[in-house]
């Protein structure tokens, strides 16, 4: 009843079942909450698709973009289990505080809107406080980009750029989620609230940001993979560099903070010749180089 990879001095709970048997879990209910790192949720769902379709309602929290496909999370969902009706949660939520009780704030999104306020009422709690909507990209784009410009705020700190340079990071950081949110479809009051600036925030700002950690420790000297296996838990921002440069690429979307992120996690480049790079960008008007164009 614990989990020794993290939070090992908590134990759940003697009302909630644990089991390891995934037939035993989807008997249960009809209502499914999976918490499942982003690379492995296509896996995860062929599994639950071969128990044979059976309707039911699906609450996504993972955060990201498939990397074989540069597909958002509700696609994936989409093609491997269309009998489910699909929910994704997302905003400022990190599990360590939480689980503490102290007070949370999140987005919920489905396209259904009777199927948001569904889980509304199952999930809300006296301190963790459920907004509704039905612009699922929007939530999964904050939710996904938001992890990339925590990995770049690490990379700052431990290059010790400032607070002038972590607050530029992170409006210009919005702006690139913007310009990627209008190419694929989302709301830009979406990206405004809980699931993007919102989000962006305490994972730029929270050392219980892994990919903070992890940036920090790269902004140190150490190989992103080394970073990666010392912060010791699934670093998102990793993976979602290489989708939204992949993808931003394809659509021609101007996201040069990913662009440097993508150079210093993938092809070695050296992060102050990125910063560098960034501010030898050309010069232009911030109403030309806005977010939602």
């Amino acid at each position: 009843r614990r989990n020794n990879f993290c939070f090992r001095e908590t134990e759940l709970p003697r009302s909630v079942n644990c089991t390891t048997d995934l037939d035993a879990a989807l008997n249960f209910s009809d209502r499914y909450i999976m918490a499942i790192p982003t690379q492995f949720v296509r896996e995860v769902c062929e599994k639950v698709a071969s128990r044979g379709e059976r309707e039911g309602h699906i609450l996504n929290l993972a955060k990201g973009i498939e990397i074989s496909t540069g597909d958002l999370l509700h696609r994936v969902y989409a093609e491997c289990c269309p009998f489910l009706k699909y929910s994704a949660l997302s905003g400022p939520s990190h599990a360590e505080e939480v689980l503490v009780g102290r007070p949370t704030t999140v987005a919920l999104a489905s396209t259904d809107e009777d199927e948001a306020k569904g889980w509304q009422e199952i999930v809300s709690g006296n301190n963790f406080r459920v907004y509704t909507g039905t612009d699922v990209i929007g939530l999964e784009v904050g939710g996904a980009t938001k992890n990339i410009y925590a990995v770049a705020a690490g990379i700052a700190k431990a290059l010790d750029l400032g607070d002038n340079a972590m607050a530029a990071l992170a409006s210009r950081g919005l702006a690139e989620i913007m310009r990627f949110g209008a190419k694929l479809g989302a709301s830009p009051l979406t990206l405004s609230g809980l699931a993007g600036v919102g989000d962006l925030i305490v994972t730029c700002t929270s050392m219980h940001s892994r990919n903070r950690r992890a940036g920090i420790l790269i902004g140190q000297g150490k190989d992103p993979q080394a970073a990666m296996k010392e912060v010791g838990a699934v670093v998102e921002g990793y993976y979602a560099a290489k989708s939204a440069y992949e993808l931003g690429k394809a659509k021609g979307i101007d996201m040069p903070i990913t662009d440097a992120a993508y150079k210093v996690l993938y092809e070695g480049a050296d992060v102050r010749e990125a910063v560098q790079a960034l501010l030898s960008r050309q010069r232009k008007s911030e109403s030309e180089d806005a977010g939602w164009q």
